[in-house]
């Protein structure tokens, strides 16, 4: 039995698990991916390699500075750009002027820093959670179980939801309606290896969130891709959930016909990846940074619709939600 598990190995579960861990206590990280990070998503394309969920954040409060700085020591963050001007990312100091920061190597980059010293346990695939004695056991696809004293859960609310009903974990109402409260909207992202001229304005991004393609950024002129011009797109969450079940194939005609506006005449598209993120965009967030179970064993929320920007949210709802467990366990 471990003191605490910590289900999903985003950007709030590995802050939380780093946090945790430093204060002696047992820790155990399990995720269904390949790799850690979540939306901290870098993908190889050709030679090359971009971003394909996160694309760059930013810094408001003084402790998620605290670890930007220690990024920065350990050669993994630059700024990209400052300020938005006329829906396009500048290089000047212009609207808010905030710094946006992007990761050497791509944001996946970041999330393998905090997972080095970590106990993680990949491609393990929850079925159900549920109640023993005063902690928790959590079952895995394969069968086997991992028990706990305390358990943080920081994927998508839904998918958190879900299995505390297969293990008919009784939350108290308030805990749930606060929970159900919170919403998502997808992202479809597709990722293109171009050959040849690509325009888009200073320094190498387009933001315009009421267009088709809402985010368009080039990752060979943001820095991560020096081998070749890797194209990242999103599509604006509306029609990103008209689409979200069409054929891939499909998609793949829709990104490159909004594409070719930005393409020179001779550019060639010689690879794509086209990826669908179901709970990409907190669109109503609980105003708290974490939610601690009423009545059960300690049990804390976390993630980026948890009272915050996505990534720096992320990051601070990960550190509220292992301080709540520590004083929980008090």
């Amino acid at each position: 039995m471990v003191d605490v598990l910590i289900v999903g190995a985003g950007l709030a579960g590995l802050v939380a698990a780093n946090s945790l861990q430093e204060t002696g206590k047992s820790v155990l990280v399990v995720e269904k991916a390949r790799g850690v990070g979540g939306r901290l998503a870098t993908w190889r394309l050709g030679p090359g390699r971009g971003d394909y969920g996160a694309q760059f954040f930013t810094v408001r409060e003084p402790r998620f500075q605290q670890f930007v700085d220690e990024w920065q020591q350990a050669g993994l963050v630059y700024e990209w750009s400052r300020g938005w001007a006329d829906g396009s990312a500048v290089a000047t100091n212009q609207e808010d002027g905030f710094p946006r920061y992007a990761i050497a190597g791509g944001m996946t980059a970041v999330a393998k820093h905090l997972a080095a010293n970590l106990t993680l346990h990949n491609q393990t695939r929850l079925t159900q959670i549920r109640l023993t004695g005063d902690g928790w056991e959590v079952e895995v696809a394969n069968g086997r179980t991992i028990q706990a004293h305390a358990l943080l859960l920081a994927p998508p609310v839904p998918q958190s939801l879900a299995l505390l009903d297969a293990g008919n974990v009784p939350l108290a109402a308030a805990d749930r309606a606060a929970l159900e409260k919170i919403s998502y909207a997808p992202c479809l992202s597709g990722m293109f290896w171009v050959e040849g001229n690509v325009s888009l304005p200073e320094p190498g991004g387009l933001q315009r969130p009421e267009a088709t393609l809402s985010w368009l950024a080039d990752n060979q002129r943001k820095g991560i891709s020096p081998e070749a011009k890797i194209l990242t797109a999103h599509v604006n969450p509306a029609m990103s959930q008209l689409w979200y079940e069409a054929p891939k194939n499909e998609l793949v005609g829709i990104f490159l016909r909004e594409l070719r506006p930005f393409l020179s005449k001779t550019a060639v598209v010689k690879a794509h990846h086209i990826h669908k993120w179901r709970y990409a965009l907190p669109t109503k967030l609980y105003t708290e940074h974490t939610l601690l179970a009423d009545s059960l064993p300690p049990l804390a929320f976390a993630g980026d619709a948890f009272n915050g920007p996505r990534v720096e949210g992320a990051a601070l709802s990960g550190l509220a939600a292992a301080k709540a467990l520590l004083n929980n366990s008090a």
